[in-house]
């Protein structure tokens, strides 16, 4: 009997231990599962830069990468740890998720990698525009679906461009020291001036500060994301509606005035870029001189139309002998009741009625 209740204590004894060993294996196993699974972004130590501060951003964005390490480091061992490399390492190569623009033959630019969405963007990548360019799209739908903002998928290659255009492109020209005039001809616009002030999270020389380089990156990650993702929003619910607006003013130009050079917006708003993009599907490129729309006090603007987007040079500016008059003198130079002001390089005006702000823009389209 001793014997036996001997053995059923050995019995049960190994039988929990066993049990326990098993457990742990599992649980060593699961952690090292775990590990695996959880994605590495790696970028370069050191000063930061707004490029790959907003490249991680971009990744994050993505189901993939939302969960992953910044893992900052120049050490190439470590980096090639990772799932994915942004601004370090020398080697931009998409299968392998490299994505570097430091090396001496590095030219890629928006057209070159995305020809099938992108015409004259020529200005070379950062790590931001090398990533906008590969994961720009998914990304663009990751935070609008966040944001519970529902576009029409026609809208997506526009909204994609006009993010480009008015946010990642002047980080793309800085980071890589791009001059923003070429021969008198502006390569790219400054609408943010991003790049200096992340630059500025970076501690000063002789800072105090507990904080590490690789904290305040997520602060610089956090600032610059919050402003591109502001970007995304004003585009898809701001700036894409306004092309309705645009595109039936254009298509009934010739009802408004005769030469169809002459238009009115039904509404105020954003209407310079779609012009151009419009005028180029409707075969029309460089018709367009003068916009009327209503001010917000209801009074009538005429504005000139530039040559390029950005540019402060018109296709055809205000009559010169009205520039920098206003009220009753404008009036009676002009011999148009109800003028307001004519800007004093001539390419804005005001009357108090839409009829005399197409007075306006005849006469000066005939001058």
């Amino acid at each position: 009997m001793a014997f036996n209740a001997l053995s059923k204590k050995f019995i049960d004894s190994s039988a929990s231990t066993i049990s326990h060993i098993w457990k742990g294996f599992y649980q060593m196993a699961s952690n090292n599962k775990n590990a695996r699974l959880i994605q590495r972004i790696g970028t370069h130590s050191g000063v930061f830069h707004c490029d790959e501060a907003l490249a991680c951003f971009m990744l994050k964005q993505l189901p993939d990468f939302a969960d992953a390490e910044i893992v900052r480091t120049r050490d190439e061992t470590v980096l090639e740890t990772c799932n994915i490399v942004v601004d370090v390492g020398g080697i931009y190569n998409p299968k392998q998720n490299r994505f570097d623009h430091h090396q001496r033959d590095f030219t890629d630019s928006l057209t070159s990698v995305r020809p099938d969405l992108a015409k004259n963007r020529n200005i070379k990548l950062s790590s931001a525009g090398l990533v906008y360019a590969h994961f720009g799209m998914e990304v663009l739908s990751e935070i609008l679906n966040k944001n519970k903002i529902n576009v029409v998928p026609a809208s997506i290659p526009s909204i994609y461009l006009h993010v480009y255009d008015s946010f990642i492109q002047e980080i793309d020209a800085i980071d890589n020291g791009v001059p923003i005039c070429s021969e008198g001809q502006a390569l790219y616009q400054i609408n943010s001036s991003i790049s200096a002030r992340v630059q500025k999270l970076n501690p000063a020389w002789n800072s105090k500060s507990i904080q590490t380089h690789d904290e305040l990156f997520q602060d610089a990650m956090a600032y610059v994301g919050a402003e591109f993702t502001d970007k995304i929003l004003e585009a898809s619910t701001i700036w894409w509606p306004a092309r309705a607006i645009v595109l039936k003013s254009l298509l009934e130009r010739n009802k408004f005035y005769k030469t169809g050079e002459i238009i009115e917006l039904e509404e105020r708003c954003p209407w310079v870029e779609h012009l151009f993009s419009l005028e180029e599907e409707l075969n029309i490129a460089g018709h367009t001189k003068f916009v009327l729309f209503l001010d917000r006090d209801q009074s009538c603007r005429v504005q000139c139309v530039p040559v390029t987007p950005g540019s402060f040079v018109c296709r055809k500016f205000l009559h010169e002998d009205w520039r920098g008059i206003k009220d009753s003198e404008l009036s009676k130079v002009a011999d148009i009741d109800g003028c307001i002001f004519c800007h004093h390089t001539g390419f804005i005006g005001g009357n108090k009625t839409k009829d005399g702000a197409l007075q306006m823009a005849i006469k000066s389209l005939q001058s």
